[in-house]
């Protein structure tokens, strides 16, 4: 699995592309911006993308998937509620088909199986992907931080209820967040003062 981080947008929104590469096809997570950026990588290294998946529905993460979804024909997996809940300037508004995605959904591209976790709390319908030992982890959780959740149809209940769920995955995990550099499960745990106060709860 080859993992490329490409900060896009005036916020830097970590866009993933994740590959498999024996088959050359990717997942392109979070396509927030800089849709150029991301297909010439993709281009350049004669990948494949099959899949577009949405951590969340705020613009800096989905600003350019409906670009990207009609430039290579990929689907784009989103939670419903991002697309439905809350006001219109923080959901997601898909241009293209778009399959909806729940708890526990599993998404194949190639050999790399994307596993879905719920985790509400910065929006309402925020997800993270499980690959291998790569957890995705949108604006749920950062290095040391968490998501904010002030922003229409944010809650802090939910958001420490979701870092408690992802401090519970057992064994340890490299953390690719929404924002900033990455990160590992067990360092989170023990320094991410966000992540050890869900723990308690």
């Amino acid at each position: 699995m080859l993992i490329k981080t490409l900060p896009v947008g005036q916020l830097e929104a970590n866009c993933y592309v994740v590959t498999d590469e024996e088959n050359l096809v990717c997942a392109v997570i979070d396509p927030g911006d800089e849709s150029n950026t991301i297909l010439d990588y993709v281009e350049d290294h004669k990948f494949t993308v099959k899949a577009i998946l949405l951590t969340h529905g705020h613009f800096d993460h989905i600003g350019a998937a409906d670009t990207v979804a009609m430039e290579t024909g990929a689907t784009v997996y989103v939670n419903k509620k991002d697309t439905t809940e809350g006001v219109e300037e923080y959901k997601y508004h898909p241009l293209v088909p778009v399959r909806y995605i729940s708890d526990g959904d599993v998404i194949t591209v190639g050999s790399l199986r994307f596993r879905v976790l719920e985790t509400p709390g910065h929006s309402p319908g925020s997800v993270a992907f499980r690959c291998e030992d790569a957890l995705f982890c949108g604006d749920t959780l950062f290095r040391g931080s968490c998501g904010r959740t002030d922003l229409p149809g944010g809650d802090e209940d939910q958001i420490m209820m979701s870092l408690r769920r992802l401090a519970d995955i057992p064994g340890d995990l490299e953390v690719y967040p929404g924002h900033m550099g990455p990160s590992t499960l067990q360092r989170e745990r023990a320094y991410n003062p966000y992540l050890r106060y869900a723990k308690g709860l």
